[in-house]
């Protein structure tokens, strides 16, 4: 009997892996946004910092290496793509080289445990993008965000368990990344986020979940999810906490440097003790989420996608009058 899918895409953010990559792929990113070139430039010295290499990408063949074992142990013989939305290899690459490889349906998961326009709606629209691009593309569907399904769950919770471990007692503060509040009154971003902190939290006994946010980007003019992570923790009473960056799904440039480094940063000069939990990463919980995905929409021939009109853009405000 043939299967309703004959391949799995991963699909992601991308990231340089070298100093000279690093301008590039910002403009990249930026390309049509209202981000001020001072911010720009702040991001990349973030990324120099590091060696001009975001480990987003080697972080995805890792998963990518731990999805191919799941699928081997559980016989699934679905062949693994991978495609990001503003580095190599960039998503169009990887549908020619699917479409020259015969691939006629296509199953893909982002990177992106949350509903939002960035981290959902706008990978549903780089699909589509890459296959205008390339005469004869194979149909592409997008499975949702995955933040309720139980292995994603379980994964964060056995992150913050380990980092409790290391620092008993002290005060737990999970983090995402901050996202415009227009985008966020049209997505289920902020709600979702908050409601995978309470359910983590229950399972671990701890008191109602303090959600902070990060590494926002647009002009100062413009309101952003808050409060700031750093700033939260300048002002906060607690003498320990945990920082959890609930939102992300591996240790790439925004955790790295924004906790990693300013967040604890900002806790050494207060005296207070810090550890960050780690993402979910390459969990074996995480990992075997992905494959139950996979089997349960190759099973039912389908899945629910999200709602058309799912996580709208922003409104852009009007032009002013000449």
């Amino acid at each position: 009997m043939p299967q309703p899918y004959d391949a799995f895409l991963l699909v992601s953010f991308g990231g340089p892996e070298g100093p000279d990559d690093v301008m590039p792929f910002l403009e990249n990113v930026l390309r049509g946004k209202n981000v001020p070139r001072e911010r720009m430039l702040e991001v990349a010295e973030h990324y120099q910092h590091f060696g001009g290499i975001s480990p987003i990408n080697e972080q995805c063949r890792e998963l990518l290496a731990g999805i191919r074992a799941e699928f081997a142990a559980r016989n699934c013989t679905l062949p693994i793509y991978w495609g990001n939305r503003n580095w190599t290899p960039m998503l169009a690459d990887t549908v020619r080289e699917m479409r020259d490889a015969g691939v006629t349906r296509v199953l893909a998961l982002a990177t992106s445990a949350f509903g939002s326009y960035s981290g959902c709606r706008q990978y549903r629209e780089d699909i589509e993008r890459a296959r205008e691009a390339v005469e004869g593309a194979p149909v592409i569907e997008k499975m949702g965000p995955f933040c309720f399904r139980p292995g994603f769950l379980e994964a964060v919770t056995d992150r913050v368990q380990e980092a409790l471990a290391s620092l008993p007692d002290a005060d737990v503060i999970y983090t995402a990344h901050s996202i415009p509040v227009v985008m966020a009154g049209v997505s289920p971003y902020e709600k979702q986020l908050r409601e995978v902190c309470s359910i983590v939290n229950g399972k671990l006994g701890l008191p109602d979940p303090v959600l902070v946010f990060q590494s926002r980007s647009g002009p100062p003019t413009q309101p952003w999810l808050g409060p700031d992570v750093s700033d939260y923790i300048r002002q906060t009473d607690s003498k320990r906490v945990v920082v959890v960056p609930v939102g992300f799904l591996s240790d790439h440039m925004e955790v790295l440097y924004d906790l990693d480094t300013e967040a604890a940063e900002a806790a050494k000069e207060r005296g207070i003790e810090f550890v960050r939990a780690g993402t979910v990463g390459t969990h074996p919980k995480f990992i075997h989420c992905i494959y139950e995905m996979v089997a349960e929409a190759v099973a039912a021939k389908g899945f629910q996608s999200c709602a058309i009109d799912c996580c709208k853009p922003p409104a852009r405000p009007a032009a002013r009058p000449a």
